[in-house]
């Protein structure tokens, strides 16, 4: 039972852990090229579904076909469709729209408020990660951890102090039964002296 507790803990240590990367990595660009985000709508189910966590990178080469995540107008949100087709080849204009749209977006997209193309998605891990932004979130991925790791040292500290608890009363015994041994060839010495005395 002990053992599973600690495999338990160490489990729900790791996940939030990993989590807690996620959304440092997801608050922060990973570098200049790549971003994480969370997909909030249904707007391009079946290929990612509401709640997906998505990768980009910035590849400046962007085909019809390509799933690419773009700055929205007001520039606070940001918007993942798909691009449908392309206009004015030599300054690039993209039309986007969402798979489970029947319209195009009313916005052309130029290059520049591209952010990158989706190149990989984890489906409903952005729900976790959403949640850890929060201030209950937050809140959850600092004390979890925080108690878990404590109760591990708290354990450990206990074991070795029982340990040497254990230790110094085997000592203290042995010292004790060596001493014993000791007086007890004292008086066999002092009764075989009495011993020869009296024989004399």
């Amino acid at each position: 039972m002990k053992k599973f507790l600690n495999v338990f803990l160490n489990t729900i240590l790791f996940l939030l852990i990993a989590l807690g990367i996620l959304v440092a990595f997801s608050a922060l660009p990973i570098t200049d090229k790549y971003n994480i985000y969370t997909v909030q709508s249904g707007s391009m189910e079946p290929t990612i579904k509401t709640g997906s966590l998505i990768f980009t990178r910035d590849t400046n080469d962007y085909q019809v076909g390509d799933i690419v995540t773009r700055k929205s107008q007001d520039g606070e949100t940001t918007v993942t469709h798909r691009i449908i087709r392309v206009e004015d080849e030599d300054s690039p204009v993209y039309i986007t729209k969402g798979d489970a749209n029947s319209d195009e977006d009313s916005e052309p997209v130029r290059e520049s408020e591209i952010i990158g193309e989706v190149f990989f998605k984890i489906p409903y891990l952005g729900y976790p990660v959403s949640f850890a932004k929060t201030t209950p979130g937050l809140i959850l991925i600092i004390i979890i951890p925080a108690v878990i790791i404590i109760y591990d040292e708290l354990q450990k500290i206990q074991k070795e102090i029982a340990k040497k608890i254990d230790y110094r009363k085997r000592m203290k015994k042995r010292k004790e039964n060596k001493q014993e041994k000791s007086d007890d060839q004292i008086d066999d010495s002092d009764s075989k002296t009495d011993a020869d005395s009296k024989n004399d």
